[in-house]
């Protein structure tokens, strides 16, 4: 929705936890999330609530909406901390967490300004020990930073860009195979299949693409089961090394589906998973959410034999770009993937002006330049 789909005043408020199951809220939620400035899969409803249920047992979390006329043109869920990456500097943040890999609120087109002059408000207002406001893996282009940006600048706020990285994104008018020659020199294509006929002598070898329900809760626990075995199990980091990542896997890929929101892709060999892949469909864009592959066939490469199928994203008729989610020089998706998207951490000065002098301070500490420009 617009914001001009909404009359009266813009007000901000925090969400009772009673209204997060009432239905009519919940469809308000996902029709701003499907028109938002913004897309982003990870503070929708079918995603945002299961990490809430599983992260935020204690219910810290605030879920903070900008409303008129009761329809909601903004959300965001904040938390307050004592610690700032390690450091003992109490702020006001978006929620993030591990497995959360974008921070930008959703906001009605045309309510940008609204939000973002409505959230700085109530930041002063409801500071207590925060000595800053910070807002973690925002995109630094689109209308939602230029929004930002501009009123910080117009209202003379301390602020500052305090990490950056441009992470890998799929955006072309290519197709799929012209798109694969230009990334790849042609010793590369090759190597790919003489890998992929070489695996196909290993068995059956098939590819499938299923955007629908069936077989969906078989394809999770063999998800779980495959990135259990590889180096993150091994590591820790699996999503199925903690029950919490686990469930919230399993309730955030089953609210997707219904929402028509995921694409699953995988590779199999004689009928047993070698690679697969999760996609959140969110029209303009797309975000590849999770992937795994076995890595006792890691010699024929299957994870990239199956990033060679997800170039079909290229011919999607409603998807312009797809968010890799990945870390930034990622050793495999950055050697495909030839477009970058910036993403950054940007925090900004709240309260009086003892309290904003303050945060210009730490900012100098953190970033070695005085507070200005957030890109």
């Amino acid at each position: 929705m617009r914001a001009d789909a909404a009359s009266g005043d813009p007000r901000l408020r925090e969400i009772r936890p009673a209204e997060l199951g009432d239905r009519a809220f919940l469809d308000c939620w996902d029709a701003l999330a499907a028109t938002a400035s913004e897309p982003n899969p990870f503070y929708e409803s079918w995603y945002l609530l299961p990490s809430l249920r599983a992260l935020d047992p204690q219910k810290r979390v605030k879920i903070l909406v900008l409303e008129a006329a009761g329809i909601p043109l903004a959300l965001m869920p904040i938390s307050r901390s004592m610690t700032y990456y390690g450091n003992p500097l109490p702020h006001l943040r978006n929620w993030t967490h591990a497995n959360c890999f974008l921070g930008c609120p959703l906001v009605a087109q045309g309510a940008e300004i609204a939000f973002w002059q409505s959230l700085i408000d109530w930041a002063d207002e409801n500071a207590g020990y925060a000595l800053f406001f910070h807002l973690a893996h925002l995109p630094l282009s689109g209308r939602l930073h230029r929004a930002l940006r501009d009123l910080l600048v117009e209202r003379g706020r301390p602020a500052a860009l305090v990490f950056r990285e441009e992470r890998a994104m799929l955006a072309s008018d290519n197709s799929a195979d012209a798109y694969l020659e230009q990334a790849l020199s042609g010793k590369k294509r090759k190597e790919l299949r003489r890998q992929h006929k070489r695996l196909a002598e290993q068995g059956a070898l098939d590819f499938t693409r299923e955007p629908g329900r069936d077989g969906l809760d078989r394809w999770i626990e063999d998800f779980l089961q495959l990135e259990m075995r590889g180096w993150k199990g091994k590591a820790g980091s699996a999503l199925g090394c903690a029950d919490a990542t686990a469930t919230l896997f399993r309730e955030a890929l089953a609210g997707a589906s219904a929402a028509g929101r995921l694409e699953r892709l995988s590779l199999t060999l004689d009928g047993r998973p070698i690679a697969m892949l999760a996609n959140f469909l969110c029209p303009p864009g797309a975000f590849s959410y999770k992937t795994a592959f076995d890595e006792n066939y890691a010699r024929f490469s299957p994870g990239v034999l199956l990033q060679r199928e997800n170039l079909a994203l290229l011919g999607h008729e409603r998807i312009e770009w797809c968010d890799s989610c990945a870390t930034a020089d990622h050793p495999m998706i950055d050697h495909i993937w030839r477009e970058r998207r910036a993403i950054g951490r940007i925090s900004f000065g709240i309260g009086g002006a003892a309290r904003q002098s303050v945060f210009r301070q730490i900012a100098r500490l953190e970033t070695g330049t005085n507070t200005g420009s957030i890109g």
